[in-house]
């Protein structure tokens, strides 16, 4: 009974999430430091920012170890995770989400600290932490990234927590939700019983995800160009990053959440 009653409780705070509207401090940034934004994107384009988000997604998957999760979560592997206990899985995200606030925050201060030729190592040190919290975050509920569809549900989290208005966001669930159902059929049939709406489907999917990947870029420079001012940069990357990352790591548990429910036979009304 205990168990429901968290599982319900958890339900309504997916449900906060989705709804709440994005903060506006970056569109607000972007239009009182317009020439600092500009000269910001000038040193780092969108084009180079897809570029790190190529990279960085690969690393990230790459850095991302389980052996602690499987020990603390007490299982022989993570594929166990998927359907043991929810309150389990949000106790090991706490845990990865609150060390990666401190390692963005750290690093921020950091590169921070020297001014705009730090954004060049900046920029793709944080969009790699923030796929890796991501990618971490789902082994906690059990999920490993083993396909391309598991990549685009990464990027999908990742788009959703950088939206900057409630349209934005509201595109990137719906493409989280659009993969997220092309995944649960994967694990039903097989590729060949797909059918032609099945296959439309996906490649929209697919599209969103590289355009909210590009916005994603975009919002991340905004909200960082008052760290190229050298003066207020160390305190500006610390409190941008752990604010970042945290924004991230909610969106992963919130999106694992949903995703865990509905795969143990709990369907998720909106």
């Amino acid at each position: 009974m205990q168990s429901i009653e968290y599982e319900e409780q958890q339900r309504q705070l997916i449900k906060t999430w989705k709804n709440k509207r994005p903060s506006v401090i970056s569109k607000s940034l972007d239009i009182a430091l317009s020439p600092a934004t500009r000269l910001v994107k000038k040193v780092i384009p969108i084009a180079a920012i897809q570029g790190v988000l190529d990279f960085s997604s690969m690393a990230a998957e790459w850095l991302t170890d389980t052996i602690d999760i499987t020990r603390d979560g007490n299982v022989k592997n993570i594929e166990e995770l998927k359907s043991k206990d929810l309150a389990l899985s949000d106790g090991l995200a706490n845990g990865v989400h609150n060390w990666a606030i401190g390692i963005a925050t750290i690093e921020g201060g950091v590169t921070g600290g020297a001014g705009l030729p730090g954004l060049v190592v900046d920029i793709p040190a944080i969009v790699t932490l923030a796929l890796r919290t991501i990618h971490k975050i789902g082994v906690c509920y059990g999920y490993e990234v083993t396909s391309k569809e598991d990549r685009e549900f990464i990027l999908g989290v990742m788009a959703a927590s950088g939206s900057n208005d409630m349209s934005e966001k509201i595109k990137a669930l719906a493409t989280l939700r659009s993969i997220e159902v092309n995944l649960s059929k994967q694990a039903c049939k097989s590729l060949a019983t797909k059918t032609t709406q099945d296959r439309m489907s996906h490649d929209a999917a697919i599209i969103g995800i590289k355009s909210l990947a590009k916005q994603l870029g975009l919002n991340l420079t905004q909200r960082k160009t008052l760290q190229a001012i050298p003066a207020v940069g160390a305190f500006v990357g610390a409190s941008v990053n752990g604010w970042y990352i945290k924004e991230v790591g909610w969106a992963a548990r919130r999106s694992f959440q949903e995703r865990w429910l509905i795969d143990n036979g709990k369907p998720f009304s909106e």
